[in-house]
């Protein structure tokens, strides 16, 4: 059974539509209400029941709710928080987290005890409410990063209902998170981006990518993601992305070296190390976004 009776969702992307129809679909809360600046994007989740109503401002959507999820771009979370008292239960699925306690520390003076960050790890280069899945939870990781004195029972509650979604929840602090998600998630779809770009620039194009393999479908199907979203992503962790990404340029000066030295065996080595990494890690399910 759901804690919440009536639900604001604040955004309807990929990821605030998936929880509207999971909510829906699983009968976890009475009501849905949602907000979005898109009348499109309200539009399609009332025509197909993904949410009971639309709000015309955010205010009016988190009026009476016992919940407020935040599913915009991080980087605009702080005009959202305005809009939003600070004795509400809220919680967000922003991919980096140090922003949303700016945000908070901006707009409140502080970090609300009942403000329970989040941050699903699940998602699809699709984008749009359209694109929603009501499934998209299931087996997957969400990670939440209360703070120390973050209310007990919020906590609870918002536990409790990404694990009624199907999803598995582990804690963290913000900065961990950070670190964490830099390496997973933002460098590989920086690197994803710079690839097509790259191979995009040359001659004729469209022969390299008619003869590309299954690897590079694989890798490169994430730079279809919304470029505006990884953007600010991008831009709200440089910190860590910077950090992660010097490593990994100077992983790649290192095989450069070997390549150049004819150096096969130190290839191999770098090869052999990098698949047995990959052979150990996956055998757990391997989440998307």
């Amino acid at each position: 059974m759901s804690d919440f009776s009536r639900v604001a969702i604040i955004g309807l992307g990929l990821i605030g539509g998936s929880v509207a129809a999971a909510l829906q679909k699983r009968k976890l809360t009475e009501h849905i209400v949602a907000y979005d600046p898109l009348k499109e994007s309200l539009d399609t989740a009332l025509q197909s029941g993904m949410i009971d109503s639309a709000a015309t401002s955010i205010t009016k959507a988190v009026s009476g709710a016992d919940l407020v999820l935040i599913a915009v771009p991080v980087l605009t979370i702080e005009t959202i928080l305005r809009e939003i008292p600070s004795d509400v239960l809220v919680t967000d699925v922003a991919s980096v987290k140090q922003p949303v306690i700016d945000a908070c520390e901006t707009v409140y003076g502080a970090v609300p005890k009942t403000l329970v960050p989040g941050h699903p790890i699940a998602g699809s280069e699709k984008q749009g409410v359209a694109a929603a899945n009501a499934d998209l939870f299931e087996q997957h990781k969400v990670i939440l990063t209360p703070n120390t004195d973050t209310d007990a029972e919020s906590l609870r509650r918002v536990r409790s209902l990404w694990q009624n979604l199907g999803a598995t929840v582990v804690e963290m602090s913000v900065a961990h998170h950070d670190e964490v998600l830099a390496q997973t998630s933002h460098l590989p779809h920086l690197l994803a981006y710079a690839l097509v770009d790259t191979l995009s620039s040359q001659g004729d194009s469209m022969e390299i990518f008619q003869f590309a393999a299954g690897g590079f479908r694989d890798f490169s199907r994430i730079a279809a993601s919304d470029p505006t979203m990884w953007r600010d992503i991008i831009q709200a962790n440089g910190p860590a992305v910077i950090a992660i990404l010097d490593r990994f340029l100077s992983e790649m000066e290192d095989l450069r070296e070997l390549i150049v030295a004819g150096d096969a065996e130190g290839l191999e080595v770098v090869f052999q190390r990098a698949k047995e990494a990959r052979d150990h890690f996956s055998e757990l399910k391997e989440p998307r976004g």
